[in-house]
């Protein structure tokens, strides 16, 4: 089940569990779409793309399946990247697309 991180690594935007701004990766690097964008769409972590954040339902709709039963991390992960290490990895992945990466 995925972690529903509390912000943004990079800039430590608040990313509630309800949020349509978090992006996320394939390991869960989370990420608000501004820094997406700033990051051209490649994960300082792994070198992976973003997808949107699946938003975990707080209605009971079907097996206590809710963001109260399963909440949120409450563990920041901030970790400001490093803009020019971060050129040098997005030059490596030249423009493919997350699926060809």
């Amino acid at each position: 089940m995925l972690e529903l991180r509390p912000s943004c690594e990079h800039c430590n935007k608040p990313l509630p569990p309800a949020s349509t701004e978090a992006m996320i990766c394939s390991f869960e690097c989370t990420f608000c779409r501004d820094c997406v964008a700033l990051l051209q769409d490649v994960c300082p972590n792994c070198g992976g793309g973003f997808t949107p954040r699946p938003v975990r339902p707080a209605q009971d709709w079907k097996n206590r399946n809710t963001v109260s039963q399963h909440p949120a991390t409450t563990q920041v992960t901030h970790r400001p990247v490093d803009l020019a290490a971060h050129a040098a990895l997005a030059a490596r992945v030249n423009g493919r697309v997350p699926a060809e990466r």
